[in-house]
């Protein structure tokens, strides 16, 4: 019996020696950037604010736009609504110059953004507002390697087999047209070319592209990070694990020392993990992958991250696993030796039953738990930013009050009676009470600054509501800007903003009868917008 158990115990340790990668030392590496992170990313900022402080300095348009572009280029891949700020910086003083080359330089770059942030839809119709008639080829190149991705990014969103097909076919005719306008053997020429032999399954030649601009092109980190992405792709294609694990990791390391947010590498590299039985970097791996695709705000990888979620749930219940492993490997050496067999075959079937029983439990308590815990971060976010407006409020009333008491003290002193009625009438309690509203504005722009576009998509083009300044309010998006914050009872409401009960409910009336939503559906909706 001791010697079968000793036996067991070899076959384990074998079992794990065999398993050890040939890429652990670059994972290791990996993990080593991963913790030095904000290393990278403080250089980035640096850069950031350095090229901010030249816009403080008297310089001309030309060279604004050129320090916008700079800008862009920093936040492109790290941070979309920071880039998309400056996107639309950049198309500003582009028409300021009245120069069509750069305007259609400003749009590619928004439309670029746009795309990295998963807005389809956006991009396709910014794209299509560019007119080539006399652009150079190098926009020419840009303009149709950026709908070419824009097709390819569409179709794996989309997933249908009719539409995809169909999409790709439109990205391909479109990079063809790239190709044939980039200068050969360049870095962009070699990128393009490989894409399209990926698209069209031709690993081959696509894999050759791509080690070509690592090998020959000295490509930047960035560069570096995209190409050997590519290569991970193709060779997970097909088949050769451990060399797509290996260029995934080091698309990884150059992705994390570029300071890129906007990528796919690290999320690909957790699934093959995953899929090879390292689930302890896996679940690390994923959970940088989901902090990058929130922190950037690209939708379609945080759902692209949300489909490979199970890693977390499987990295929690490795211990369970592995004991329901070692069951089984026990109950063998047993059947071996004695007539026990059945017994252990009895014990081990409960003891699957109950690790199913308790993953779904762990699953569903994580899942919960997940949801309570983002509801109560927005809670205690939107807490905290209102408690601190409401000690600003408070204080500030304070202070007027003291005034308000002194004056009338110093009146009384003075016996200056008649002065008194002069003090009572300086109160403005209707200019005070819009201040209060304007203060309300601001913070509750502050603590949801997405409110007001994601409350106009809620309507038809022409019933949206359109503000003159951002950071103020109209009476109709107070009252749901009220709603939002879980003030619900409408008496509450009409006591806060000083209108009659009647008047709020036909406010909210007019509101969601314009709404393309179902009336029921409307508050509903309201109540998901998110903070922050």
């Amino acid at each position: 019996m001791k010697f079968v158990f000793f036996l067991l115990i070899l076959l384990l340790q074998a079992g794990s020696a065999f398993c050890v990668s040939g890429t652990d030392s670059l994972l290791n590496e990996l993990s080593h950037t991963i913790e030095n992170k904000e290393v990278y990313i403080k250089q980035k900022k640096e850069r950031i604010k350095k090229l901010k402080s030249e816009l403080k300095e008297e310089v001309s348009p030309e060279q604004q736009f050129d320090v916008f572009n700079k800008l862009y280029y920093e936040y492109q891949s790290f941070k979309y609504d920071s880039a998309f700020t400056y996107a639309q910086n950049l198309q500003v003083k582009a028409r300021q110059l009245n120069d069509p080359n750069k305007i259609t330089y400003a749009k590619l770059k928004l439309s670029f953004i746009l795309l990295s942030s998963g807005m389809f839809k956006e991009t396709l119709d910014s794209l299509n507002t560019i007119n080539l008639g006399q652009v150079p080829d190098s926009l020419r190149i840009d303009y149709y390697a950026l709908k070419a991705r824009a097709y390819y990014d569409l179709a794996n969103y989309n997933m249908d087999i009719y539409y995809a097909d169909m999409y790709i076919e439109r990205g391909n005719r479109f990079l063809d047209s790239a190709i044939a306008l980039s200068e050969r053997n360049t870095l962009q020429f070699l990128s393009l070319r490989g894409l399209r032999n990926m698209k069209t399954k031709n690993y081959k030649n696509a894999a050759n592209d791509f080690q070509l601009i690592l090998d020959k092109l000295n490509p930047s980190y960035h560069q570096y990070a995209i190409a050997a992405a590519s290569l991970g792709i193709i060779y997970k294609e097909t088949g050769e694990t451990d060399k797509a694990i290996d260029f995934m990791a080091r698309a990884s390391i150059a992705d994390i020392k570029s300071s890129t947010r906007e990528t796919v590498a690290l999320m690909y590299l957790a699934e093959l993990l995953y899929n090879n039985g390292d689930e302890s970097r896996a679940y690390t791996y994923i959970k940088e992958a989901l902090e990058d695709a929130t922190f950037y705000g690209a939708r379609q990888r945080q759902i692209q991250v949300a489909a490979i979620l199970p890693i977390i749930e499987g990295e929690r219940l490795t211990t369970v696993e592995g004991q329901r492993k070692r069951l089984f490997l026990y109950a063998t050496a047993v059947t071996i030796l004695s007539v026990l067999v059945v017994a252990f075959a009895i014990i081990i079937f409960r003891q699957v039953k109950q690790l199913k029983q308790a993953k779904r439990t762990i699953t569903e308590a994580n899942n919960n738990l997940q949801e309570i815990n983002d509801h109560l971060i927005e809670a205690n976010l939107i807490k905290e930013e209102y408690i601190g407006y409401s000690f600003h409020v408070y204080s500030e009333y304070i202070d007027k009050m003291e005034k308000f008491k002194k004056s009338l003290d110093k009146k009384l002193m003075t016996k200056k009676y008649d002065e008194i009625n002069h003090v009572m009438k300086s109160i403005n309690v209707k200019k005070e009470r819009e201040a209060l509203y304007l203060s309300f504005d601001k913070i509750f722009v502050k603590l949801f600054p997405n409110f007001v576009t994601a409350f106009n998509s809620y309507f038809n083009e022409e019933d949206k509501i359109i503000l003159k300044d951002k950071d103020t309010l109209n009476i109709e998006l107070r009252i749901f800007a009220l709603i939002r914050i879980g003030i619900h009872d409408h008496e509450q409401i009409a006591r806060i903003l000083e209108y009659s009960v009647n008047t709020i409910y036909t406010y909210k009336t007019r509101v969601k009868n314009r709404s393309i939503l179902p009336n029921e559906e409307f508050e509903k909706k309201i109540m998901e917008i998110k903070a922050f």
